[in-house]
């Protein structure tokens, strides 16, 4: 045994948290909503900074689901 205690969940939380996953690959999938060059950010173009923005809220978003989970 683990030594957890035996407190689950609900599985509709663990679900909905496990969907969060999906939206970083939704928003890099639908390259139309990002292909452009302004507005930019700091001389950044729109392109760039929309994707590291990405990175950035997907490892919140694992964080996240990790926590929901744990």
């Amino acid at each position: 045994m683990s030594g957890h205690s035996n407190e689950h969940r609900p599985v509709r939380v663990v679900v909905w948290a496990r969907l969060l996953l999906i939206l970083p690959f939704i928003a890099m999938l639908w390259v139309s909503s990002y292909d452009r060059a302004e507005p930019m950010l700091a001389g950044i173009p729109f392109f760039y900074w929309y994707q590291l923005g990405w990175v950035i809220l997907g490892a919140a978003i694992i964080g996240f689901v990790y926590l929901v989970e744990r």
